[in-house]
């Protein structure tokens, strides 16, 4: 069987990396061809389904937000999820050499996210999803449902689970954050309608480990960050 039409659904944190997958697919498909996905899972706050909102609306395309139960990734230990986990300042580096495995990663998260997704492309139509993923969540098996080894199986399972009509596509696996952030520079991607801070605040707390990443990665690339 062929797959769908040429329309792309992008899982939309409101993040850095996934609204530059976002840019990616307006500019691949065309705004009329592209519809954003968010979802809730029972993350300790709304600020990025906020940013998404923001961002889809400034590339004209539709904005579907789908809630999960939240008690599923609850009692795991991760502290996007458990209310009583604290959020750790310090870097990823730092969090891997103290934990080996993020506390920051929510378990089969990603396998979640694009099981839905897989499913409201079929309804939709859509022949191709996107997702965010970069070669920096996946270093070292930090965040293992970032991987090439998952992103390849979860392609293979979309792709033959949905009669062959829906394929994943993952711009950003291979690059760095700092790639990303000159990807989305050449783009002209809007950076401070983006969110990336853990903390739900109304400002970024620049301390925990996406906040730290995030300007480290402006630096890297020379690049000037008006998000958030």
């Amino acid at each position: 069987m062929q797959p769908q039409k040429k329309r792309a659904l992008v899982l939309l944190s409101g993040g850095l990396d996934s609204s530059v997958c976002l840019a990616i697919a307006v500019g691949a498909f065309g705004e009329e061809n592209v519809r954003a996905l968010s979802l809730s899972y029972g993350q300790k706050h709304e600020r990025e389904v906020g940013a998404a909102k923001d961002v889809s609306t400034y590339y004209g395309v539709p904005h579907e937000v789908v809630t999960l139960d939240p008690g599923i990734f609850r009692g795991q230990g991760s502290t996007l999820t458990d209310p009583d986990a604290p959020l750790p300042k310090m870097t990823y580096e730092e969090l891997q050499e103290s934990f080996g495995v993020s506390p920051t990663y929510v378990p089969f998260r990603n396998g979640n996210l694009l099981s839905v997704a897989a499913a409201l492309a079929l309804r939709h139509q859509v022949g191709y999803i996107y997702a965010g993923m970069h070669a920096e969540d996946a270093r070292n098996w930090a965040y293992p449902d970032c991987t090439p080894e998952f992103l390849g199986a979860m392609a293979n399972a979309i792709y033959v689970g949905t009669y062959h009509k829906v394929r994943l596509v993952t711009p950003l696996a291979w690059m760095t954050k700092a790639d990303v952030v000159r990807k989305g520079a050449s783009m002209k991607l809007p950076f401070a309608l983006t969110w990336s801070c853990y903390a739900g605040g109304p400002a970024p707390c620049g301390t925990c480990p996406t906040c730290i990443s995030r300007a480290a990665a402006f630096a890297e690339a020379g690049v000037e960050d008006g998000g958030r």
